[in-house]
């Protein structure tokens, strides 16, 4: 079992600070993919992964850019935030990432399943796909520096490891002297 003492977590106001960032986000997110839009027309839902993507590609263009980059970079955010939030500095880069990555695509297909009740939103699991690759994307290029930049400063906060000087060994002195006896 790994210890939770000094060191080995996040300051708690920036935590604090994380989850309001990460609630905010979520909200904003959420108000963004779930409300009702008035289309004409509404394409059938893509449950097919990959084929929106090969699509968007083959069409090429800015327009293509844009419907694939905007799923990118909708839930990266969430790449930084969830790490922070969790707060410790101390844990396997990989096994970090794969708990955000994990989380993120979680937190994207609930989305994705919500959307099926809404008018005019249509589910799509390369969605999913793009935005657990937003959040992978952007731990990978934050986290790690972050986490390291956290604890040389926190080092430097507690100052070098106390030594103690060598002691020499005490003057012999008679331990059996004045007729005591201490058995």
């Amino acid at each position: 079992m790994q210890r939770h003492g000094p060191g080995n977590t996040v300051a708690p106001r920036l935590r604090a600070t994380g989850f309001l960032l990460l609630v905010a986000h979520l909200l904003i997110v959420g108000w963004l993919m779930l409300r009702p839009r008035t289309v004409p027309w509404v394409p059938a839902a893509n449950l097919q992964p990959l084929a929106s993507i090969h699509a968007e590609l083959a069409r090429g263009g800015w327009e293509a850019v844009w419907h694939l980059g905007a799923p990118v970079l909708l839930l990266a955010p969430l790449g930084v935030l969830l790490p922070l939030v969790g707060g410790r500095l101390n844990v396997s880069p990989w096994g970090s990432m794969a708990h955000t990555v994990f989380a993120g695509a979680m937190i994207s297909l609930t989305i994705e399943l919500l959307q099926t009740s809404v008018p005019g939103q249509v589910p799509d699991v390369d969605t999913v796909l793009l935005n657990a690759l937003g959040v992978a994307l952007a731990h990978l290029v934050v986290v790690p520096g972050a986490r390291s930049r956290l604890r040389r400063r926190d080092e430097r906060g507690r100052g070098a490891t106390p030594r103690i000087s060598r002691v020499g060994l005490a003057p012999q002195a008679d331990v059996f002297s004045g007729g005591r006896t201490y058995f």
